[in-house]
């Protein structure tokens, strides 16, 4: 009985604070970025203020018949009123070298810069501290790695991560051959002092193994997350694709020998999405959505094992079945300001009589979107975007649905007095940003509650090159290649207490949408959308959702690529207009 009262009065409190708390939006003054500037994000805030990286394109060498280019970075320091308190660009501190990125690790920010010797076929990787109150470099350029290719068609990949606690930055790179197929792995710490690099290899054919993720554990286990496939006949004679075929997850140790192997097809379940995260200092924690047939388009249920950080061995599984009645019923409208409104794709004929070949892709293309929207590839999709740990030991865990393809549509214009016309194309690339899925798994591993909010952002991009499109979806995306975009879809988070802010745009119209079978507009055109703020309480999983501002009024935000400091959320807002210059600010969310 008494442990009744008590869980009444965590509700009541819970719920008190869910209504009590309280949102503001401020928006700085438009920023001026230089010419030729191609993105603006944030890298990190502090207590003093904000610092964001504005990227662009500098010439490097001028030729009689063309110039080649190189990468350059600037870094913005703006106060807590969202004022700029300095600007400083590193084209004279990089001398040649190629900008590569910031880097926030602990209370301090190091910027890297490359630097490639053809004729040694050598990639060497730079670093360097910056002192945050003056954008000046206060620790000069040191060597961190280098890398070598065998040969001029080796392929050189790298990124720089963090160790599970974030306490260390790690360096994670790959030179593959045609048949090579080899990762090195190597710790730093914010003196940049590195500890021994550790050279993994597996033996999968380049071709079949993808790398999903690299987790580094803080007693320093290495455990790489890969994706292997296989080739499938296809309809036409001779023809084979590479088809996926199952996760594979090692665990290896600070020598670079494996030392365990994780079942990934669990009681004959095929996962399709996965998550590997360390809890405070103790267990892995493997999160994933599986399906029961391997070639299904639905998801069957969501699965959490928590495993030994040492031995690699299973300690418990939860096993939850999602069933179609959790889920959203597909019933979705498209926005009525949708940039492509006006736009027809149909099956015209050619001069040879037979339908246009970007037609048809461009009607692949909506045969895969009209199967997303149905809900039959809602599994297909989903992504593992945060987990966190709950106040009484438990796992938060937000998920979304993520799916990006291309299609290709043609046109014909007739000729004009007696010259012949012309068929053009034009490729797009689709990013599309579904169903939000909630959960808490308990610390003893029942499953407290699980909520879906649906929703529909979908940002379209005409791409430059004029190959045809193949309609194609991509479910897996290498850990060497960061997806910048989207830009304007997807969500922010702010964490404030026993409660979870949402940040995200949305069709004014879906104001009201909070639960699985409602109604959802379709939201495509940001520059008319509306900014919310969807609240969950992780204890109880009751949601709230509050308009916040409206896009119409001010840059369009882009939450996904901003970035929470305490209970403060930074974002960058961006209109791109037709006529007129290019709008950018900086805003910022406060939830009390």
């Amino acid at each position: 009985m008494k442990s009744i009262y008590l869980y009444l009065l965590t509700l009541a409190i819970s719920i008190s604070c869910l209504a009590q708390q309280k949102t503001s939006v401020k928006w700085g003054e438009d920023i001026k970025l230089k010419k030729g500037s191609t993105d603006l994000k944030v890298i990190c805030t502090d207590n003093t203020g904000i610092y964001l990286e504005e990227a662009h394109i500098k010439m490097k060498a001028y030729y009689v018949i063309g110039a080649t280019f190189r990468g350059s970075g600037t870094l913005i320091k703006m106060n807590a009123n969202l004022s700029e308190t300095y600007r400083r660009n590193y084209d004279k501190d990089l001398r040649g070298k190629e900008f590569e990125q910031f880097f926030p690790l602990g209370n301090d920010l190091f910027i890297f810069a490359s630097n490639y010797n053809r004729r040694d076929r050598m990639l060497e990787l730079f670093a360097a501290k910056v002192n945050k109150a003056s954008g000046d470099l206060s620790i000069r350029w040191q060597r961190l790695a280098s890398f070598q290719q065998e040969s001029k068609k080796d392929k050189i990949e790298f990124r720089l991560t963090y160790n599970t606690d974030s306490s260390k930055m790690v360096i994670v790179s790959s030179v593959q051959g045609k048949e090579r197929n080899e990762y090195r792995v190597q710790e730093f710490d914010n003196k940049l002092k590195g500890a021994a690099p550790v050279v993994i290899s597996n033996e999968f054919e380049t071709k079949k193994y993808q790398l999903e993720d690299v987790i580094y554990t803080i007693n320093r286990k290495i455990i790489l997350v890969g994706r292997t496939y296989e080739y499938e006949e296809g309809k036409k004679k001779k023809a084979k694709f590479l088809d996926f075929n199952h996760y594979n997850i090692r665990m290896y140790n600070e020598g670079g020998k494996q030392e365990s192997e994780i079942n990934t097809t669990i009681n004959g379940k095929w996962l399709s999405s996965t998550k590997l995260l360390q809890e405070r200092n103790q267990d892995l924690v493997l999160a994933a959505f599986y399906s029961n047939e391997k070639k299904s388009r639905k998801v069957n249920g969501l699965l959490v094992q928590r495993i030994d950080a040492n031995t690699g061995q299973v300690i418990s599984t939860i096993d939850k079945t999602i069933n179609d009645a959790m889920l959203s019923d597909g019933d979705y409208e498209e926005d009525d300001d949708k940039e492509d409104s006006k736009e027809t794709t149909s099956g015209k004929k050619g001069k040879n009589g037979k339908e246009d070949k970007d037609d048809k892709t461009a009607k692949a293309a909506q045969e895969s979107k009209d199967a997303k929207e149905e809900g039959e590839g809602f599994s297909r999709y989903m992504r593992f975007r945060k987990i966190f740990y709950a106040s009484d030991g438990g796992l938060t865990i937000l998920a979304e649905s993520f799916n990006t393809y291309t299609y290709s549509t043609s046109s014909y214009t007739p000729g004009v007095n007696g010259a012949p016309g012309h068929w053009s194309s034009t490729t797009y690339r689709v990013y599309s940003s579904g169903d939000l899925l909630m959960c808490k798994v308990a610390a003893k591993g029942d499953l407290d509650w699980l909520e879906v909010v649906p929703k529909s952002q979908e940002e379209r991009y005409a791409v430059s090159y004029s190959t045809y499109g193949s309609g194609a979806t991509f479910s897996g995306f290498s850990f060497f290649t960061a997806l910048t975009m989207p830009f304007y879809s997807g969500f922010g988070v702010i964490r404030s207490g026993n409660n979870i802010h949402l940040v995200l745009n949305d069709n004014p119209r879906n104001a009201g949408v909070t639960q699985t079978g409602q109604k959802v507009k379709s939201v495509s055109r940001f520059g008319k959308s509306d900014c919310f703020v969807i609240t969950v309480d992780e204890l109880t999983g009751k949601i709230s959702r509050k308009m916040i501002f409206s896009n119409r009024e001010i840059p369009a935000a882009m939450p996904k690529k901003g970035a929470a400091f305490g209970n403060d959320f930074y974002m960058v807002g961006r209109a791109d207009r037709v006529f007129g210059k290019t709008r950018i600010a900086v805003g910022k969310i406060s939830v009390k």
